[in-house]
């Protein structure tokens, strides 16, 4: 493989990583937004919530760890400025004045988006090593078991 074939392939996966660290990052900010929120009448949500924060900050951990191996330079910002994944912004939004179920249904919408940005990652055109290709998998079997957990939280609630 040529420099510039193997540049782009590299800035295509880059691209595709950038993208989770992003959903990672809003899904940080979600869950933190979301444990202060339950602070108030839904004190034993605060755990699950941080618990959730702190696993997306491991997670973009690694991807950024990834990247600047490729060579690339890791994204700090959010999917405000992003290419599709705005739900953790509506998240955020929405905890003011809820209730319990109303937040629940916002975590699982942004767990849904953020299992779609995986998804999306996973079977992107983008040629992906097999570790990365792994992690990228374990992350989101971990964000889908959350994804489950908020779902049957919120199913409680019914």
């Amino acid at each position: 493989m040529n420099n510039n074939v193997m540049e782009e392939v590299n800035n295509d996966l880059i691209s595709e990583l950038n993208d989770l660290i992003r959903i990672n990052n809003d899904r940080i900010s979600g869950y933190e937004k979301a444990a202060e929120e339950a602070k108030k009448e839904n004190i034993d949500l605060v755990p699950v919530f941080s618990k959730m924060a702190s696993a997306s900050r491991k997670y973009a951990s690694e991807l950024t760890e990834q990247v600047y191996h490729l060579g690339g330079e890791a994204s700090t910002d959010s999917t405000a400025s992003g290419k599709l994944y705005r739900a953790w912004m509506d998240v955020k939004a929405t905890f003011t004045g809820n209730d319990r179920k109303s937040i629940l249904s916002a975590c699982e919408f942004g767990e849904d988006n953020a299992q779609k940005a995986y998804k999306e990652a996973l079977f992107s055109n983008a040629e992906m090593k097999t570790e990365i290709r792994q992690l990228v998998a374990e992350q989101q079997a971990a964000l889908k078991e959350a994804h489950d957990l908020i779902k049957k939280l919120r199913d409680m609630q019914s």
